[in-house]
């Protein structure tokens, strides 16, 4: 069973896993392949479970077509699964651009996406026949109708109705303002297509997805009483990895979309998923390389730990300058968990993690309970999958890649067939470690 090509000029292997092997076996087996001065922290990544998210895209939102938001996890394994499995892409750089037209992504599979574009990333997509542009103000339009005069837009305009969204800063224009916009492309030469909207996936107000569908109707309207040949809805990117959630979204949209962009319409109803893909797929080995006691107030330590003992700061190998620099954007850490077995009556203390920079900023954990540790030890964080690989320029530690052979199987049963599309790997059988069963430790879903 092969698949070949290359990857950033090399071959890339995915280790096919038999049976119950678990993966802290993985991560044990590529610790112990490092030397004793090489000790570096490094992802596994289970496409395996990428591949079912698609699978469960389609059984619950089989109108709506996906276009991966690269900027969220820029492995080139994963952009090509995805392109493989017809997917389309969101770009937001060069970079991106110039990787999903390595993998053949054709032009009109491409949105360029980002409130606000460099001129020069303009005239590139123009260059090389991405035509999507999302757009929410008279500034950008004006670039766009400069250096790209034969782009389609899509509008976004700001999805009220969730409260989590009251503190961030609003993307997207408002209704009342979408019909200067509208008169401006119009009076430029440049064709408004569609309309894009974005519920955050932190929404629990589900009534926010009633009024975005019913504001974009409005639009849509709007849009062709000017004249404007409007076809495009994209709901954005709210979607959170989580099964249960989506078919929330489902639930709540559907009705939705069937009253106001019924399929007799013929409007193309997208979104922007990235964590959804990647988030559960990946996970983070880091080891600790110093500790130091932290002398903390008595009875916050009698709370956590339930005794007063003092806590501890480690430092890792790595940091918020580099796989953790999702922590910048204000998005949590997950809690590790400890590779190596302890004892359950081992006592937990109050800890706290950080880089190894030497700088206030680069702190990855201020508060988490964990057992005394030792430098060498290492710790697993699940669920990183998102924001974390190149993401603010921070550095990208090695990526391992895994599917198990159950799920290779499972997955060819779906129909999904991807030995004959994908270029860039070869399948190699990997070892079997039956110390620890997969349903034993936390692994991607």
């Amino acid at each position: 069973m092969r698949m070949k090509a290359t990857l950033d000029e090399l071959l890339c292997s995915v280790e096919l896993l038999e049976g119950d092997t678990a993966l802290h076996d993985v991560i044990n087996k590529h610790i112990s392949d490092q030397t004793q001065a090489q000790k570096s922290a490094f992802f596994v990544a289970d496409l395996g479970a990428v591949i079912w998210q698609q699978i469960r895209w389609k059984s619950h939102m089989d109108r709506v077509r996906p276009f991966y938001e690269v900027k969220c996890n820029s492995s080139a394994v994963v952009v090509e699964i995805l392109a493989a499995l017809g997917t389309g892409f969101v770009c937001s750089s060069k970079h991106e651009l110039d990787l999903v037209k390595r993998f053949g992504v054709p032009a009109q599979d491409v949105i360029l996406g980002g409130a606000c574009k460099q001129l020069a990333l303009i005239k590139y997509a123009a260059k090389h026949g991405v035509r999507l542009l999302v757009c929410d103000n008279e500034a950008e339009m004006r670039k766009i109708a400069r250096c790209h005069p034969n782009a389609k837009l899509l509008l976004q305009v700001y999805a009220a109705g969730c409260e989590h969204e009251e503190t961030a800063m609003p993307f997207g224009c408002t209704l009342k303002d979408c019909r200067h916009l509208l008169e401006c492309a119009k009076e430029l030469g440049l064709n408004v297509t569609g309309v894009k909207f974005h519920v955050p996936s932190c929404c629990v107000e589900l009534e926010a997805f009633t009024h975005a569908v019913s504001d974009a109707r409005c639009l849509f309207d709007m849009g062709m009483e000017l004249g404007f040949s409007m076809s495009i809805l994209d709901i954005g990117r709210g979607f959170d990895g989580v099964e249960a959630q989506l078919e929330k979204v489902n639930t709540a949209l559907k009705p939705m979309l069937d009253a106001y962009f019924p399929q007799s319409t013929g409007v193309e109803v997208i979104a922007e998923p990235g964590a959804y893909y990647v988030s559960a797929a990946f996970s983070l080995a880091v080891s600790i390389i110093s500790k130091k006691t932290a002398a903390q107030d008595a009875k916050q330590h009698d709370t956590l730990s339930g005794s007063n003992e003092p806590g501890f700061t480690y430092c890792l190998n790595d940091g918020v300058f580099g796989s953790f620099a999702y922590k910048l954007l204000e998005e949590s850490v997950p809690v590790p968990t400890l590779l190596k077995e302890i004892s359950a009556e081992e006592p937990l203390f109050f800890s706290s993690l950080w880089g190894n920079s030497d700088d206030g900023l680069d702190q990855v954990l201020d508060s988490c309970l964990l057992p005394e540790l030792s430098v060498g030890d290492w710790l697993v964080f699940n669920h990183t999958g998102a924001s974390s690989l190149g993401v603010m320029g921070g550095t990208t530690q090695p990526v391992h890649y895994i599917i198990y052979a159950q799920d290779w199987y499972e997955i060819q049963n779906y129909g999904v067939t991807l030995d004959t599309a994908l270029k860039n790997f070869s399948l190699v059988p990997c070892f079997q470690k039956p110390t620890l069963s997969k349903s034993a430790i936390s692994t991607p879903a």
